[in-house]
């Protein structure tokens, strides 16, 4: 019976622990200080850029994946050159030898990115298709290279001199590698056409050739982390680079999305941090150790989620540069970030820089409109936490760390808020309120409180403020 006993407490400490890693999607929480430290204080900024860059911009074309040869609807090939795959592919390849962003200026980016309040950026130093927007040793198909036109422009270390911006400016510094590399003889192999995102070939039938692949993605990892001065994010992108621990194909199969793309991740994140302590290794979709937080893309999820996270977002239609692009209102982006934060995350926010080496104007304006409601209402998003009942209608809440105040945003149908003579606010704290005011406002506010929810009296020199736009923000100290 004693035996019996213990084996179903076992069984129910594993169905305990499976559960919990259920719910948490398999995140492993950092044990490293360094890398716990920095996690904080990343999600404590809230509001990051992404940019999308590289030779593809000159055809205003999605980033990388039209050379893929995937029927999807995002890989789908345009122009001249779009009958024949081989010919599109050269004919792209080729875009490095007229790339030249002559009006390449970090530090104007760098203005508009803080005064929208960002915190951090990542950049695209290679994107799948290979080219590398850095001075890599190990390929000629990178910006720096003499057939690059741009290579011999003071600032042609494209990667090092965005970096360099940032950092000065106290940013944290993101660097978004791709593990897959479709330039790359051992990824792609010559001897075979490329089928679809993974290699072509079996790592396991030519392990000498996976290792040469292997090699040369940690010699470029290393040279982003020893060489570009303080790096605190490792962005790595391309899923299906990853081991295959379990698998129904043999090595003599052919099924690419099955072939194990081990590229040692423990070896590459020991090095990494060998540079930079306190890294965080972002390995997305790669559930485990070297996932420190989860990305979401181009989603928001519809409740708060038990891990750091940050949703990744396009401030257009598409990641990379696109003439004419169809750019999200300022109102839109403002919601997508209360609605985000509210929910424990962080915005990873993407412009696509253009050929010419600038952002579409619209772009400017977007992150203008941001800052200014960010100057009024950023206490409540800044160093925030996710607090019950996260959201009522088109009210989201947020709370101080020291868990005295809290923050009701008010999403606006209109450009300008046009606020009701009444509110009614979900109040589940038990402490007494002290006082409740409108950021940007100095009129004072009257309530009452019964039955657990706030009954909020909105004067009408308030309701007549036209100085607030997109989100109004109540702060509840108690």
């Amino acid at each position: 019976m004693k035996k019996a006993t213990l084996f179903l407490l076992w069984l129910l400490q594993v169905s305990i622990s499976i559960a919990q890693e259920n719910n948490n999607d398999g995140y492993i929480v950092p044990t490293d200080p360094k890398v716990q430290r920095n996690l904080a204080e990343w999600q404590d900024l809230k509001f990051g850029l992404f940019m999308h860059w590289g030779t593809y911009s000159q055809w205003g074309v999605v980033e990388s994946w039209s050379i893929c040869p995937e029927d999807e609807g995002w890989t789908q090939r345009k122009g001249p050159y779009a009958a024949d795959y081989f010919t599109y592919k050269k004919a792209y390849e080729n875009l490095q030898t007229s790339f030249n962003p002559i009006n390449f200026n970090p530090e104007k980016w760098v203005k508009a990115a803080k005064e929208a309040g960002m915190g951090y950026v990542v950049f695209t130093t290679k994107h799948h298709d290979g080219f590398s927007m850095f001075d890599t040793k190990q390929t000629d198909y990178k910006i720096t290279d003499s057939k690059t036109p741009f290579s011999t422009n003071p600032r042609s270390n494209i990667a090092k001199e965005i970096f360099a911006a940032f950092r000065k400016e106290n940013f944290k510094i993101g660097a978004y590698f791709s593990k897959p590399d479709w330039h790359n003889d051992n990824y792609w192999w010559s001897y075979f056409p490329p089928k679809d995102r993974n290699p072509n070939y079996n790592p396991a039938r030519y392990p000498e050739r996976w290792n040469h692949f292997k090699t040369f993605t940690y010699n470029q990892i290393e040279e982003l982390m020893s060489g570009y001065g303080k790096i605190d994010i490792l962005w790595l992108d391309g899923g299906q680079v990853r081991p295959v621990k379990t698998s129904t194909k043999g090595a003599n199969e052919t099924n690419s999305e099955l072939y194990d793309q081990d590229i040692d991740m423990p070896k590459i994140a020991g090095m990494a941090r060998s540079y930079q302590p306190g890294l965080l290794v972002v390995d997305r979709t790669v559930s485990g150790e070297f996932e420190n937080y989860k990305t979401p893309e181009q989603q928001l999820p519809d409740k708060p989620l038990p891990y750091p996270w940050e949703t990744c977002m396009t401030m257009g239609g598409s990641w990379s540069y696109v003439p004419k692009d169809n750019y999200k209102s300022a109102r839109t982006l403002v919601h997508t970030l209360v609605k985000i934060v509210s929910r424990g995350g962080n915005l990873l926010l993407n412009i696509g820089p253009g050929p010419d080496g600038d952002w579409d104007p619209v772009a400017y304006e977007r992150l203008k409109d941001i800052g200014a409601w960010i100057k009024v209402n950023g206490e409540g998003i800044y160093g925030s936490q996710a607090v019950v009942p996260y959201a009522s209608g088109n009210q989201f809440y947020t709370q101080s760390k020291t868990k005295n105040t809290v923050y009701a945003f008010w999403l606006s149908e209109t450009e300008e808020v046009a606020l009701p003579a009444e509110i009614i606010i979900p109040f589940t704290a038990s402490k007494l309120i002290k006082k409740i005011s409108l950021l940007g406002n100095k009129q004072s506010l009257s309530w009452t409180l019964s039955d657990g929810n706030i009954l909020l009296k909105i004067q009408p020199a308030v309701q007549q403020n036209k100085d607030l736009r997109y989100a109004a923000c109540f702060k509840i100290d108690y």
